[in-house]
Formats: C-alpha cells, structure tokens, sequence
C-alpha cells in the first residue's frame, strides 16, 4: 500500500437484502437499481442456532455473507464496516437508562459496533483477528485500506464485510443519503488476475466546494456508499469516482494486477 493507493484481488463475493438472496436478483437490481425495503431477516444457517438468536436483524444480513463468502474457510482476518452498526440497540438502551430501567448485560454486549465481529469469531471458534470500522461516507474506502493493510502484512485472505440499515425514526430527519438495509462480503487477496478481479482504490484528490457538485436536494436520495460501490462492481464498470465529505475516491478495475 502506498501513496499511490492500493491494489487487491476479489476472489469472491456474497451478498444479501431483504428480497434479494440470489445473484440473479443482486445482477438485476444493480443493471436498474431501486430502493431496496422490508423486514424479513437472513437465515443465517451455517451459525448455531443459540448464537444466531442473539444477532438482531443487522447482524443478521452480516453474518449471513460473511458465512457465505468464506465458505468454511478459517483463520481469515475479517474487517466489518457499518456506518451506523447497531444504533436501534443504543436508541434502545439509552430510552431504558433515560426512565431509570436497569439495562440488559445482553443488549449492551450486542450494541457495540463489533459485535457481529464478535459473534462471527465466537460462532467458528476462529482467532483470527477481526476489525470493525465506521466512518461515515469514507467507510468502504477505509476498510478495504484496513483490509489491504493485512494482505501487506503477510495474510494471504482477508474477509471484508460492509452492511448497513434504517435508521431509527429518532434520527431520520438527519438522514444525508436514502438508508437501506444490505449487506455484502468480499474475500480479498493480493492483486493478482488468478485471484480473481483485479480492483484499485486511490485518494484522487480535495473537492473545494462538494455542495457544487451535488446539489442539498439530491443529498438525501443517493445510495448509501456501500451501495454504490456494490453497484459499481456488479455491473463490470472500468471506474466510479465517489465524491464525500470534501474528497474525491477512485476506484478502478484492472485489467492486469501490474497496472
């Protein structure tokens, strides 16, 4: 990894919505993309089963492409990345502290922004290291720099996981983008063509003015970050420039790993 930006390899992938389970449904969704809703939880299968009753519906949709990009593989870092994590748990804790309940042990070990982490090392009996990021518009970017960060450590896989949902109606009038619930994995390698496809991800540059290339109006009707690079990569497209908070983000697929 250098200034320059950094290169790596997806060897596979999964995802999962409510109402998109198949790859099919995922290619169909990102050729016309639509809002993606509703409320039915991932099954989460692979996972035992007094486990997977303490991950809530957020946890749920990671876990379920975690199990799946892996695919029984062990001792894999992982890196999660959600921007908001588990805020209903905390909308929820701070209600019961705010009325003078006593909290629950359980809520609060499954409101920290680690915990489908936590519960995916747990459920696998797995050491491997593990990492949860958040931040904000940036937090795709940043966890797949984490992620390159390990491959240049000397892991030969990492496991990326980025997923996010609704925010609580407390917080919806503060929405800058239109939350959805998702859920993708990447298993990443070093960029290599027989690894798989061969993606770069660099810093291209300052935006002086970002409300001049995107007007307020449309602020709140763009696709969450984790969606728009998901939509990027499933549609085969050569490059997406994301502009955030003042920067601007390249992504790039190669053609060869030396390019």
């Amino acid at each position: 990894m250098g200034l320059a930006g950094v290169r790596f390899s997806i060897a596979s992938h999964a995802a999962w919505a409510p109402g998109l389970a198949t790859a099919a449904a995922w290619q169909a969704w990102a050729d016309e993309p639509f809002v993606i809703a509703g409320n039915s939880e991932a099954a989460v299968a692979a996972m035992p089963a007094m486990l997977r009753r303490r991950a809530g519906f957020l946890g749920k949709m990671a876990l379920e492409t975690a199990y799946h990009c892996l695919d029984g593989r062990v001792g894999v870092p992982t890196v999660f990345c959600s921007r908001h994590g588990e805020c209903m748990r905390s909308i929820d804790l701070l209600a019961d502290l705010a009325e003078g309940q006593p909290l629950s042990p359980a809520s609060f070990s499954l409101s920290v922004h680690n915990a489908a982490a936590g519960l995916f090392s747990i459920a696998r009996q797995d050491q491997a290291s593990h990492a949860a990021l958040a931040a904000g518009h940036h937090g795709v970017e940043h966890a797949v720099i984490e992620a390159c960060g390990l491959l240049a450590d000397g892991a030969p896989e990492v496991l990326l996981v980025v997923y996010d949902g609704m925010l609580p109606e407390l917080f919806q009038d503060f929405e800058d983008c239109q939350e959805q619930p998702f859920s993708w994995a990447w298993l990443l390698r070093p960029a290599t063509t027989e690894s798989g496809d061969v993606m770069a991800l660099s810093l291209a540059g300052e935006l002086e003015d970002e409300m001049a290339v995107m007007p307020q109006e449309s602020h709140r009707h763009r696709q969450p970050a984790g969606l728009e690079v998901l939509a990027f990569y499933l549609r085969q497209e050569p490059q997406l420039v994301r502009a955030a908070d003042g920067q601007r983000w390249c992504w790039q697929r190669l053609a060869e790993a030396s390019c």
